[in-house]
């Protein structure tokens, strides 16, 4: 019998369960999971040494299976005794754990779990063969559908599978927001004008998603301009990056996993339950792995309400009334995260060159990926006209007055002047007017848009540490 399934007949699985809702004090609504049919690997240190770690209050039982987990100790049971440190049931389950790695590998911290994980992803991913079905048995006894992203899936891992924590809540326990309905401006009348929005505009359809209500739910599932969009904003990391989500005629439908990669949200999909990187757009642990699928990521302004109705009075916008409760005013989700430079999930790497938090332009193509760049928001108010290139393709980045930033492919044509709103003069004296997609020269000559998003740095460096920065 798997540790899930020996835990699911204990009293204790009820108490367990709800460190879905605090953990990490990340917002969560839960609907009661289905229960899935255990799945298990023999291994070095069995299910049921771990359960009691977890569920037993018995001081003898307790210490019977710390002596079991020293005996069978192995540098490649590091994370595992970290994560059932995390989740022990007693203070003598948990030190009992902490006394065996610091006995073992000479560390000595104690309960600083973000330090240990620090060591642990400082070297060469070390786990055992048959990590991942360890890992579907521990996190399935807080929702049984976590077994989904790691049973059978070792093998098919594009990153390292102990770098993925859980982020306190069960899946979709953030709950997206799935064809939410949206309003006229005109009835918009809980926003104010200073609020922050996300606006997107595809094919005329201007969308706006006001970050005080996507903070709650940190994915929309809509179609815009005919497009099927997933919007995911990664409120860790702070990038709002919109998707088209069928590639190769087939949908994606995508939802919230509840685990994190370097402080950066997973996905899944409704049909495998692959696990997708959120930042690069793909699956990254699951039956989708190595299929060549990438979904296409489209451009999203943040700016403020006032300055997008301004530019775009027919839009619309998100609707308070999203189908669940929440506390939706400007700056309450998320509030202490966003009020200091901490993180609550760390990452392998340090980089001092900006504040964590610090947002950059984040910038990649397909036809270089091996390029990144990430260029620094507080740069570019300096800098209303930025021109630079990622290989062969050639960019300008455009901010207007209220610091929101636009990207565009300048071919051959040099920017000399911006008026900060809808104007600019190339070096030619042509004028040419801004609009979302497009920037037109009065000759009739249009220039087009790019794709980008932005991003907190500590986030977009995590995911591309080679990354070059302008700042």
């Amino acid at each position: 019998m798997t540790m899930r399934a020996l835990f699911l007949s204990t009293a204790g699985a009820a108490a367990l369960a709800t460190l879905a809702f605090t953990a990490q004090g990340r917002a969560s609504e839960v609907d009661a999971p289905p229960v899935l049919a255990p799945v298990g690997l023999e291994r070095a240190v069995s299910p049921q040494t771990y359960l009691t770690l977890l569920a037993s209050s018995d001081t003898g039982e307790i210490n019977q299976a710390l002596a079991e987990i020293e005996a069978a100790y192995t540098p490649a049971l590091a994370t595992q005794l970290v994560e059932v440190a995390i989740l022990s049931g007693t203070s003598r389950a948990e030190r009992g754990v902490i006394d065996i790695l610091e006995r073992r590998t000479g560390e000595t911290f104690g309960g600083d779990y973000r330090a240990w994980f620090k060591w642990i992803w400082a070297q060469p991913e070390a786990i055992t063969a048959d990590y991942a079905e360890f890992k579907a048995d521990l996190y399935s006894i807080i929702d049984p559908r976590f077994a989904g992203y790691f049973s059978n899936r070792q093998d098919t891992a594009r990153i390292r599978l102990d770098e993925i924590r859980w982020g306190g809540v069960v899946q979709d326990g953030i709950p997206p927001l799935r064809g939410p309905d949206m309003i006229a401006a005109a009835d918009a009348d809980y926003l104010a004008d200073d609020n922050i929005v996300f606006g997107i505009e595809i094919n005329g359809d201007a969308r706006a998603y006001p970050k005080r209500i996507l903070a709650w739910h940190e994915m929309f599932v809509d179609e815009v301009g005919g497009e099927k969009i997933a919007g995911v904003y990664c409120t860790l990391c702070g990038t709002v990056i919109p998707y088209k989500t069928e590639v190769n005629g087939v949908n994606h439908e995508l939802g919230t996993s509840g685990f994190l990669y370097r402080s950066n949200k997973l996905m899944y999909d409704a049909a495998t339950q692959s696990l997708w990187n959120t930042i690069k757009g793909e699956p990254v642990v699951g039956p989708l792995v190595d299929r060549g699928i990438k979904l296409e990521h489209l451009s999203v302004v943040t700016t403020t309400w006032g300055e997008w109705k301004r530019r775009h009075p027919d839009t619309q916008v998100l609707s308070l009334e999203t189908g669940h409760r929440r506390d939706y005013g400007e700056g309450v989700a998320y509030q202490d995260y966003f009020a200091t430079d901490q993180l609550m999930f760390q990452t392998p790497f340090d980089d001092t060159r900006l504040k964590n938090k610090q947002e950059v332009v984040a910038l990649r193509f397909a036809a270089s990926p091996g390029q990144q760049l990430a260029i620094d928001t507080a740069f570019l108010e300096d800098n209303p006209i930025y021109a630079d290139r990622i290989g062969a393709q050639k960019l300008v980045v455009l901010t207007d007055a209220s610091g929101a930033n636009r990207v565009y492919d300048p071919k051959e044509v040099e920017f000399v002047d911006y008026d900060r709103d809808s104007t600019l003069t190339d070096a030619e004296g042509v004028t040419w007017t801004l609009d979302e997609q497009l920037l037109t020269a009065e000759d009739g000559r249009t220039l087009e848009r790019l794709p980008y998003h932005r991003a907190f740095w500590f986030g977009w460096h995590a995911t591309f540490p080679e990354t070059r920065l302008v700042k």
